[in-house]
């Protein structure tokens, strides 16, 4: 069985190249353009785990987290934070707003999927 992941990104490229990658790692995974749409995805799959981008248009990052933690079905669930613009207290930030780990972009693929990997249950792992 493996891990079904919810992918929040806003950018094209961006979302095409971290699908690719997780799927060809073995995960199963669904996508959201913005947290608006994110919110909706997880409450229709309730995601093992969410990749969340941080600056996103209509809703960011920080408050689709924040939204995804008022509901109890996503106690569990990590939510690793994405950003190209991070800065040094960005991820203190992240970890007030629950979320699991932050991770900066440009991302090293094998790096992003070890770092993904290791939020996960080790039966949901590839």
């Amino acid at each position: 069985m493996s891990a079904k992941i919810l992918l929040v990104e806003d950018n094209p490229e961006n979302r095409y190249l971290f699908t690719f990658l997780l799927k060809r790692a073995g995960y199963t995974v669904r996508s959201a353009s913005n947290g608006c749409e994110a919110l909706a995805e997880a409450a229709s799959m309730v995601p093992d785990l969410v990749i969340m981008d941080i600056q996103m248009p209509e809703m960011d990052g920080y408050e689709a987290t924040a939204r995804l933690r008022e509901d109890p079905r996503f106690d569990a669930v990590p939510i690793v934070g994405l950003s190209a613009f991070a800065t040094t207290g960005d991820h203190e930030r992240a970890r007030r707003s629950g979320f699991a780990a932050y991770l900066a972009k440009p991302i090293v693929p094998e790096d992003f999927l070890r770092e993904i990997a290791a939020y996960l249950p080790v039966a949901l792992r590839p």
